[in-house]
């Protein structure tokens, strides 16, 4: 070890990442001082690493960061997730972000302070590339001033900011890639609450957790889009059709538009959400490259309507993943479903289930094993109450005597039982 150059002692010490570790790490000799002093990259303070940071007063904690960061010089990777902890006082963080905020290169921050420090302020026209904020306030964006020329990604929990602000924080953004938007506190000047965010560099974009009368997205460039548990009454993307990944998880929205963005989608993964069948393929049926297609937990609005297998393989034909699970209704409705004779023969893993478990269901399975003359493998998902009726015993039997029969046909396909 004595033979390692210094600067390579740094990179070591910039792995270990907590910072408690780094200490003790760096107390072995002169050298490893050097290197913790003039080349130690990341610098991690993590409630979760070490149980004597629950036990510390808030200035006790402050003293062992400043301390602890005055000693080094050059951090690219700042980061102060302390769960525990109400709120810090604003000198000691604006001294931090003073002192490094030259050579960062990214900064995770979750603690409150008192009064509030304008993150975006102390920071804004450096060289950060990852911003993560959470449980803070963000008000008065300047993006004239308060520039990041260099962020691509950016992610924001728990956080106090208004829609205006947002929209001016991303133009102050002008080569973002990556935007996390978790729980927002979004403050609205109008009574209705619009969102409305445009950028030409963003590529995925996470929402989770917010609720708006209308959100309206801006990205010519976007790839990857992921809802989850949000309430929009409108919801329109406008892009270039670049979008591959579209996922949308228990979100309820009244009117859903993805405008021509879905031409060279890749992924559909669509879970506890109410649609509209009809439009719903209407809206992806240009994606001619798709596939993988996840239609789990979907509720229908008309009583009557089925997924429709003959249009999913006439307008996925490089479809290989096909994952369906809704309340099987009618046999007619099956029947419609599982009507004409295109195959997909390009799926090769099918996963199907069931919330509430009815004879129709092995007959379903047997009609889409049908239509898959190249599958690997079968994936069954189900859910098994605790206590059952002598009726629900009778239809679980029969569904597993069936599935035993009709596997004894396809002895080339893997069969996988998943309940819960």
């Amino acid at each position: 070890m004595e033979y390692l150059p210094v600067e390579v002692i740094g990179k070591i010490l910039s792995r270990l990442g907590a910072a408690r570790e780094v200490v003790i790490a760096s107390a072995t000799c002169r050298k490893w001082r050097e290197a913790w002093k003039n080349h130690l990259h990341t610098l991690i303070f993590n409630s979760n690493d070490w149980p004597v940071y629950h036990e510390l007063t808030t200035c006790r904690l402050e003293i062992i960061i400043t301390q602890t960061i005055f000693q080094t010089n050059g951090l690219q990777c700042l980061s102060i997730i302390m769960d525990d902890v109400d709120e810090f006082s604003a000198a000691p963080v604006i001294a931090w972000l003073m002192y490094s905020r030259d050579t960062l290169r990214q900064l995770h921050y979750n603690v409150r302070t008192t009064p509030n420090v304008n993150i975006l302020e102390k920071c804004g026209r450096q060289k950060l590339e990852v911003l993560t904020l959470a449980h803070n306030s963000i008000t008065g964006v300047e993006p004239t001033y308060q520039k990041f020329p260099c962020l691509r990604s950016l992610s924001l929990s728990y956080v106090s900011i208004s829609a205006l602000d947002l929209s001016l924080l991303l133009t102050a953004c002008p080569k973002i890639e990556v935007l996390m938007l978790i729980s927002l506190d979004v403050v609205m000047s109008d009574p209705q609450a619009t969102m409305e965010l445009s950028s030409n560099s963003l590529k995925d974009i996470y929402v989770e957790a917010i609720s708006l009368d209308k959100f309206i997205l801006e990205a010519d460039s976007l790839e990857k889009l992921h809802l989850k548990d949000c309430t929009l009454e409108f919801f329109e993307l406008v892009c270039k059709g670049t979008l591959k990944y579209l996922k949308i998880d228990d979100v309820s929205v009244i009117h859903l538009d993805i405008g021509e963005s879905a031409e060279n989608l890749e992924v559909v993964d669509v879970s506890n959400f109410t649609i509209m069948w009809a439009k719903f393929i209407h809206m992806i049926s240009k994606s001619s490259k798709l596939r993988r297609l996840r239609l789990w937990g979907v509720v229908f609005d008309e009583e009557d309507e089925v997924v429709d297998i003959e249009t999913i393989s006439s307008c996925f034909p490089l479809l290989s993943h096909l994952s369906l699970s809704y309340d099987l209704r009618e046999e007619a409705g099956l029947q419609y479903g599982l009507q004409g004779s295109s195959q997909l023969e390009n799926v090769v893993v099918l996963e199907l289930g069931w919330t509430v478990i009815s004879d129709m269901f092995s007959f379903w399975v047997a009609g889409l094993l049908d239509r898959c003359p190249n599958l690997q493998k079968l994936v069954i998902y189900g859910i098994v109450s605790e206590a059952k009726t002598h009726e629900e015993c009778h239809t679980l039997a029969n569904f597993t005597s069936s599935i035993v029969r009709l596997m004894r046909k396809y002895l080339h396909v893997e069969v996988q039982f998943e309940y819960e």
